[in-house]
């Protein structure tokens, strides 16, 4: 099979890229290779010769049109990412690049077999919570005012108390950041545009993935990104909130597993997936246990600080995938010791959290709570 990875040179595309060339497929790759996941030096070493890259876009009608002529396939993994302000960024890369995606198969009469899209645990917002009053409810984000007082929980929309994390299957969606309503538009354009056209096509909503290569330059790219420059570089990880957000995270090698599956499984077809690790940690505990593998002699730093938008708890429930033969099958601590093994490889590493964190606190999105909540017992 002829098969175009969208952003294929990143993290996850390039260990997608890895795993069609190992079974036989031909592979091309369509990537700008722009910072911040690129350090802007070309073609990067870990893509395969085996691989065809096209230089562009997926804004770039004629880049992504010569990407897209002679394939049978599309993973489609190319995104905007971020927690800055450029709201209309989100949306130009995110949505109206993936349609024209399907724009372009069907103007140009093309004959794909099967899209793969790139969607994203974010689109669910808080997720599924169970008030003991109510029963399940599904919370709208937390207000910025009761951040700024140190208060993290979440309540009911319903009657106001307190309500406890749930797992979140794939039946509700409310998402409320640029980037999660941008990538729940491009599934939706996706999955409508491929049923009404015949390309068959699926979602997987991706839990927070980790591994090797996920760039330390991006802000956005996660807590284990975050803490690993930090203990690497000799200091002790900066932790948001109280630290007891509770959270779901998957290697990157079991998202390369499902991302296979869904290509060529036809029970998938027109659906959307959770694609998750299966098991819930508390961010301080994966600071504890980056802290450990590293062994560094150090205590996460709690300074009370939050980003607005950020969930407090969110974790996925991957049995429908799970149905079709896909589980996820590398653990936690291997994860974290896999990424801090190639981070301390890699010959540009320095702390990009106190820049990141600057120009984040600069537009507003990162703010300290005037009222320091007590500490978890």
């Amino acid at each position: 099979m002829r098969v175009l990875v969208t952003g294929g040179a990143g993290f996850i595309g390039s260990h997608t890229v890895d795993a069609l060339l190992e079974r036989g497929h031909h592979v091309r790759v369509l990537d700008e290779l722009v910072p911040p996941v690129h350090a802007g030096h070309g073609r990067p070493d870990y893509l395969p010769d085996d691989a065809e890259l096209h230089l562009g876009s997926v804004e770039d009608r004629g880049a992504f049109l010569r990407a897209l002529r002679g394939v049978d396939a599309v993973v489609h993994l190319a995104a905007y990412q971020d927690y800055l302000t450029d709201f209309s960024r989100f949306f130009i890369i995110n949505c109206a690049g993936t349609a024209l995606l399907y724009e372009l198969i069907v103007a140009e009469r093309l004959p794909i077999e099967k899209v793969v899209v790139a969607s994203s645990q974010a689109i669910y917002g808080e997720g599924k919570y169970y008030c003991h009053e109510d029963g399940v409810v599904y919370p709208d984000q937390r207000p910025a005012r009761q951040l700024a007082d140190g208060d993290w929980d979440v309540y009911c929309p319903r009657c106001g108390r307190p309500v406890d994390p749930l797992w979140t299957d794939e039946s509700a969606c409310n998402p409320h950041s640029s980037y999660a309503i941008s990538k729940r538009c491009q599934e939706e354009l996706a999955l409508a545009l491929g049923r009404r056209y015949q390309v068959p096509t699926v979602a997987l909503r991706y839990s927070i993935v980790q591994g090797p290569r996920q760039s330390f330059r991006n802000a956005y790219s996660g807590a284990l990104r975050s803490f690993a420059v930090r203990v690497l570089t000799g200091q002790p990880p900066i932790v948001y909130e109280d630290g007891q957000q509770l959270r779901d995270f998957v290697s990157v090698h079991d998202v390369v597993r499902a991302n296979l599956l869904a290509l060529e499984d036809g029970g998938t077809d027109y659906q959307a997936f959770n694609v998750g690790g299966g098991r819930q940690i508390t961010v301080r505990e994966l600071a504890d246990m980056v802290i450990g593998e590293a062994g560094l002699d150090v205590e996460p730093e709690l300074p009370g600080i939050f980003r607005l938008g950020d969930t407090r708890h969110i974790f996925s429930d991957i049995s429908r995938f799970a149905s079709y033969g896909w589980r996820p099958v590398v653990g936690q601590a291997e994860i974290v010791r896999e990424y801090l093994d190639w981070a301390a490889g890699q010959p540009d590493l320095a702390d990009t959290v106190a820049p990141a964190q600057s120009k984040m606190r600069e537009m507003g999105v990162l703010q300290t709570a005037r009222v320091e909540a007590a500490p978890p017992a």
